[in-house]
């Protein structure tokens, strides 16, 4: 009976034009899955992992029982796997137990100098301490609300004309952008963004490309609207029937944007997004823009800490106000939900920073050693490099990711840990798979992706409603994807649907 079923699993997964979701679903109709014992569901799960398209990569999985801890179903558990995303199940974790669910990032504002009736007489001086959030994400989607409050601040002061500099101190946190083993050809790529003390709409710009109506030339609009960044069109119009393929390449080391490709010529508008380099000056040139278009008269120039000759002395200087961020218990939801890479680095960072002085990956990492080793994970027998899992030098075993799950489940800060994974079938990054399927709401798992890496770990419910802590990772796959995220699919209804005999 193995070998039909392995045959069933087979064609299932090379049928890619049919909907998978609806063949898991008419998969709940036989009844010998729906009710089994844990030695007929390690047959089955052996059954689904030893399919012949993954002969050549390595499955890691354990799906344990978070009420009796009995295990499902182990294999390789104990081998070392690129996490890719999963590993953000080890930062987030790290950052509510460490610094605290409500914990809020801060940009402190200063001025360097005097008033002078409604003039500051010297620089306005920006104190980053790695605040990810000053961006559309947070405020109904305007970019620039938090200067734009700031302005209104200053104007209540009194304050209408800066005759100094708009300074920002970026020094929290190392000059380290990228994350230790990321690829060189990651650089422009949005999900690569860099680090920084100082940040503004996820350190990227937003590049939008459109058809002129009258004579069909490529338009290209870039928001934030700013010098800072130059951007070439090298975008060609195609005819109706053709199609449309934009990138964006920005040389490195510059904020020189090259955006090529094709669109169609009735195409809608087509957005991508692309880093930039050096995110301190680049938020200090918007800041400057905004302060202006509120009517602040700036007389200096926007300035990266690094390129001053003086030092800064915050004890000569006055205190004006503080920016918040949200709590962190929403940030890991952008975290974990949506696996933005740059907020896990910036949590990572701010980790080191808040527990060992100064936000570098190393020291971050370090504090999170300790507490895994509280966990009961060995940090001797893992290998983190950064925040994300963008690295391919990460490695983690599948037992470690549920012993950490396991740990969170019991954790005081397991509801916002919970509440931060993404909803199979209903949003983040698992919202369009087990769409219409008993796994649908019944599973909470962070997926990861990098190329031939793909990762899935989080939590289920059987259909007793008993808790259970999984991770499956493939590595080394070189079929599509999608085949590889069936098998998790697979795995994870047939969780749902398992009831002890």
């Amino acid at each position: 009976m193995a070998i039909k079923f392995s045959v069933i699993i087979s064609l299932i997964l090379l049928l890619t034009t049919v909907d998978f979701s609806q063949e898991i679903q008419r998969d709940t109709t036989i009844p010998r899955y729906a009710y089994s014992t844990i030695p007929e569901f390690w047959s089955q799960m052996n059954d689904i992992f030893n399919d012949p398209n993954f002969s050549n990569a390595q499955w890691g999985v354990v799906i344990q029982s978070l009420e009796t801890g009995e295990y499902f179903y182990k294999r390789n558990e104990d081998k070392l796997f690129m996490p890719a995303s999963n590993l953000k199940l080890f930062t987030t974790s790290a950052g509510l137990i460490l610094l605290g669910s409500d914990y809020k990032f801060k940009t402190n504002v200063y001025m360097n100098g005097t008033i002078d009736g409604s003039v500051l007489k010297g620089d306005l001086v920006i104190q980053g301490r790695g605040d990810p959030t000053i961006s559309s994400r947070f405020y109904d989607g305007n970019m620039f609300k938090v200067y734009e409050n700031w302005a209104d601040s200053l104007l209540d002061m009194g304050i209408d004309e800066i005759t100094g500099n708009i300074i920002g101190d970026d020094n929290a946190f190392d000059g380290v952008g990228l994350g230790a083993g990321w690829a060189w050809d990651y650089e422009s790529s949005w999900f690569a963004a860099p680090t920084s003390a100082i940040c503004f709409n996820d350190n990227c710009v937003n590049i939008t490309v459109t058809v002129n109506k009258k004579n069909h030339q490529p338009v290209i609009s870039v928001m934030p609207d700013t010098k800072y960044i130059i951007v070439l069109n090298k975008v060609m119009t195609v005819p109706k029937d053709s199609s449309t393929s934009i990138q964006a390449y920005r040389e490195l080391g510059t904020n020189v944007i090259t955006v090529f490709g094709t669109i169609r010529d009735n195409s809608d508008s087509v957005k991508t997004y692309v880093t930039v380099n050096n995110p301190t000056q680049y938020a200090m040139v918007v800041l400057k823009d905004v302060l202006r278009r509120k009517g602040i008269v700036i007389d200096g120039y926007p300035i990266d800490v690094n390129d001053m000759t003086t030092t800064l002395d915050y004890s000569k200087m006055k205190f004006l106000f503080t920016q918040y961020s949200p709590p962190l218990k929403e940030i890991v939801k952008a975290i974990n939900k949506l696996s933005i890479n740059l907020y896990a680095e910036q949590l990572l960072k701010t980790i080191g920073l808040e527990l060992k002085g100064y936000g570098t990956a190393a020291n971050g990492i370090s504090a999170e050693y300790k507490l895994f080793k509280d966990m009961g994970i060995n940090p001797e027998g893992m290998n983190i490099v950064d925040g994300s899992g963008l690295s391919r030098l990460d490695l983690v075993t599948p037992r470690q990711v549920v012993t950490l799950l396991s740990y969170m489940y019991k954790s005081k800060d397991f509801i916002p840990f919970f509440n931060s994974l993404p909803i199979a079938g209903v949003d983040g990054s698992l919202g369009d798979r087990m769409q219409n399927t008993k796994a649908q709401g019944r599973i909470r798992a962070k997926p990861g992706f990098l190329e031939g890496v793909r990762s899935l770990s989080g939590y289920a419910y059987t259909g007793d409603n008993e808790p259970v802590a999984f991770s499956i990772i493939v590595n080394n796959y070189n079929v599509p994807v999608k085949l590889a995220e069936n098998i998790q699919d697979l795995v994870c209804l047939r969780l749902a649907n398992f009831k002890r005999k």
